[in-house]
């Protein structure tokens, strides 16, 4: 069985009183999720995370520490993939969609975010970040 593994991060802000979350539709698949990316070799999970959001959305975030869970899933046959997401607050909002990767990127209120997001494991990772998120 081969292993794969990805980082990425639910990147949140404050807006007019709301917290919000990116949420990005990737090129392949067409699917809506957060931005995410393998590891390169020598790489942290954390410094995977921020270059992935960077290449991505072109913001710069700052981790949340005491936020971090896994997905497993297999993309394909004989394909077992790690996903490591963090929390990652962003001071500044304009984003720019990494043209060959992402073809579009909104900011969502954090209470209508579900309704976009494709797959289900990503629904239970934004329901574990929305219990980190009201304590803030």
């Amino acid at each position: 069985m081969e292993k794969e593994k990805s980082c990425g991060a639910l990147v949140y802000r404050h807006n007019n009183g709301k917290l919000q979350i990116l949420v990005l539709k990737h090129r392949m698949g067409g699917h809506w999720s957060f931005p995410k990316g393998h590891v390169e070799q020598g790489e942290t999970e954390q410094e995977t995370a921020l270059r992935e959001v960077k290449e991505e959305t072109d913001l710069t975030i700052r981790l949340d520490g005491g936020f971090r869970r896994q997905i497993t899933y297999s993309p394909r046959p004989g394909v077992v993939k790690d996903v490591v997401y963090f929390l990652g607050y962003a001071a500044k909002s304009r984003t720019k969609a990494q043209q060959e990767e992402v073809s579009e990127i909104r900011w969502v209120d954090l209470d209508k975010c579900e309704a976009y997001i494709t797959y289900e494991n990503d629904r239970q990772l934004l329901a574990w970040a929305k219990q980190r998120l009201v304590k803030l």
